[in-house]
């Protein structure tokens, strides 16, 4: 959830704690030669794909005995070719870009799926052990020229580095593409290194998704299923009228679809039951599409299943975790949370080290690959749903958010979750959340942010929540800071007197500026857009261009709160050499 969100040089106390390549080569390839002879590197190509009568003609000429004079002339041929000036040649060397697979052939790249976002293209893979280095494949770029299409297609490529890539779910992997250009009709990837192995081809599927309007995850949920779905512009922070909804189920083809009814229909979230073959045997869905009908049918990239971490859960019976977090990245400590579902929207703070580390001291870890940007609810709503299985509390924290209770006892927050677990209409415990400013600091604080920021504005706003994710509302509607309840059920409020959570929210000002261009919450308006400027969710004296005020350092700073950073140094430092866990890690 949340790439500009997540926090940089961070405390090891979480909340649940204490406190193109793009090179100029435009080349015209026959297309009787181009399948044999492949002798271009990397960047924009004309080529034509051969028609099957070609192909043919090809393999027979390839593979049928020849006289020892065509071997000859076929040798002097690619001397030839390889040796003057109209061969092609590139302005990298080839040692740049080495063959990953000098002796045995690469295993293939399936592309299921092409999402494209604003700033890049997701794709989708269909072999989720197969999770490629970035450095190992290439992004292609297809362009149709002169009208043409399949199946003789005549096209240029264009080829770029990978982004990234990830693991995703028990179905697919992922990568990232750079966005291509205005005019592209098909994006694909490659192996580094196949361009002297093998010609290109023009994808056999081109489809291209618009994240705008796509159902993109799915889940079982008893005798339910639940398809988050963007673009259907419902009225937020409320539940509407499922009676005008449908799921459809079905083959990734296709060719046939199972209708049932909506139950609940709430934001990004919608509930269906679950057809009658399902029902009998819920194995059968595992993998199955499936998407959502209003007034037309989505598009989808949804498949059924709890996809999106890649490490497996415990398997603890019926014994459930007493609490548990829902979060955006973690830190290394000791928490009283022991089960973390921590939420990765493309990170790069190697934090697969940090699950290792948590995990090496007892902690429970499943890291969910969240790949959808401005979904940070629906990304709630989802580990709300995962949670149910396995905790009977969850809290639910960005990672620039803490805990610091006055009496600062262990287990401080157990012991909050478990005064309030003895009464059966409690459903939600609250606690509001201190905003801090930068403090005067003009570079990232080095002993971290609970230590570094220690001015906050007087008055706290808003809250975060703890729920029993069971007794979550059937929508699972949220609006980040409280989830809907289940009839008869209420919140209560943390005291302030008990605990507070200190909120880092206004850093200095090169950390802050990810966080102004990149907003996680699907109903909170980009700052960059000139819409609701007197809104709480904005920055107040900041207009919709991240340029720094002068008195930045200053700004947000109405009472000194050292309370946490005075209780960390005396508690935790090093005796000997002042230093912080952290800081000695």
């Amino acid at each position: 959830m949340g790439v500009g969100d997540r926090g940089r040089n961070l405390s090891l106390f979480h909340p649940l704690c204490f406190p193109s390549l793009f090179l100029s080569l435009s080349n015209t390839v026959t297309p009787d030669l181009f399948p044999l002879f492949n002798l271009s590197r990397m960047g924009t190509r004309k080529i034509m794909d051969p028609s099957p009568e070609q192909s043919r003609k090809i393999r027979k000429h390839t593979l049928a005995p020849k006289s020892l004079l065509l071997y000859f002339s076929l040798f002097l041929f690619l001397f030839f070719f390889s040796h003057h000036s109209f061969s092609f040649h590139s302005s990298l060397q080839s040692s740049t870009f080495p063959t990953l697979f000098s002796t045995t052939a690469p295993p293939p790249l399936h592309v299921n799926d092409r999402i494209l976002f604003p700033d890049h293209v997701l794709l989708t893979l269909s072999n989720p052990h197969l999770v490629p280095l970035p450095h190992q494949l290439h992004c292609l770029y297809f362009t149709l020229l002169n009208g043409s299409a399949p199946p003789n297609p005549v096209f240029t490529v264009l080829v770029r580095p990978v982004l990234s890539t990830d693991r995703y779910d028990e179905f697919r992997s992922i990568a990232r593409c750079p966005l291509p250009g205005k005019n592209f009709s098909a994006v694909g990837l490659r192996w580094r290194g196949e361009d002297n192995r093998r010609p290109f081809r023009f994808p056999v599927k081109t489809t291209t998704h618009n994240w705008e309007k796509l159902a993109y995850e799915a889940a079982l949920d008893g005798d339910t299923a639940v398809v988050i779905v963007k673009g259907l512009n419902l009225r937020p922070h409320r539940v509407s009228d499922a009676t005008r909804f449908r799921c459809h189920f079905g083959p990734r083809n296709g060719a046939f679809w199972i209708t049932t009814k909506a139950v609940s229909v709430a934001q990004e979230v919608v509930r269906c039951s679950l057809p009658q073959s399902i029902r009998n045997n819920p194995d059968k869905a595992r993998g199955i599409s499936v998407t959502v009908s209003h007034e037309a049918i989505m598009p989808s990239v949804a498949r059924i299943g709890f996809g999106g971490g890649y490490r497996e859960k415990i398997n603890r019976g019926n014994d459930k975790f007493e609490l548990c977090a829902c979060t955006d990245g973690v830190e290394p400590g000791t928490c009283d949370a022991r089960r973390w579902f921590i939420y990765d929207n493309n990170s790069d703070d190697e934090i697969d080290d940090v699950i290792r580390e948590l995990e090496f001291g007892g902690y429970s870890i499943s890291r969910v690959v969240w790949p959808w940007i401005k979904s940070q609810e629906a990304g709630f709503s989802h580990c709300g749903l995962r949670a149910k299985e396995e905790c009977k509390w969850v809290g639910f924290f960005d990672v620039d958010e803490f805990f610091y209770f006055h009496e600062g006892e262990k287990n401080a927050l157990r012991s909050i979750v478990a005064n309030f677990s003895s009464s059966n209409s409690v459903a939600e415990i609250r606690t509001v959340c201190h905003n801090f400013g930068p403090s005067g600091l003009r570079t990232r604080p080095k002993q971290g942010v609970t230590v570094g920021y220690t001015c906050r504005l007087r008055t706290p706003e808003r809250h975060k929540s703890i729920v029993r994710p069971d007794l979550l509302h059937v929508s699972l509607l949220n609006v980040v800071h409280h989830f809907e309840l289940r009839e008869g059920f209420g919140h209560r409020n943390t005291p302030n007197s008990v605990a507070v959570i200190n909120h880092y929210k206004y850093q200095e000002w090169e950390t802050f500026k990810a966080k102004f261009f990149r907003r996680v919450a699907t109903y909170v308006v980009d700052w960059q857009e000139d819409v609701n400027i007197g809104s709480r969710d904005r920055v107040p004296g900041l207009g919709t261009q991240a340029i720094e005020p002068p008195d930045w350092p200053l700004k947000f700073c109405e009472v000194w709160d050292t309370r946490l950073k005075d209780f960390l140094l005396s508690n935790f430092s090093d005796p000997t050499t002042g230093l912080l866990p952290w800081e000695r890690s």
